[in-house]
């Protein structure tokens, strides 16, 4: 993540990605927690590079999209 946090590239590509899956998926940081749904949201978390983000991912097909959202974090990242 950048020193200025999730810039739109990356986040609109998050987003894509999430919504290609039924399970709902939030992130939090620290006592916040938001959908991951929508750019706002994103930039409401106000999440910093060195700032650390749990993902939460609930519903039918989460196994498949934590594995996607991972994937996503470790490979697809470094592309954008």
């Amino acid at each position: 993540m950048a020193a200025e946090g999730i810039h739109a590239r990356p986040a609109t590509a998050l987003i894509r990605l999430v919504k290609k899956y039924k399970s709902i998926v939030s992130l939090r940081k620290g006592e916040s927690t938001i959908q991951l749904n929508s750019m706002l949201n994103i930039l409401t978390l106000g999440a910093k590079g060195g700032d650390t983000v749990t993902v939460l991912v609930d519903g039918a097909d989460e196994a498949e999209a934590a594995a996607a959202i991972d994937n996503f974090f470790t490979e697809e990242l470094k592309t954008l």
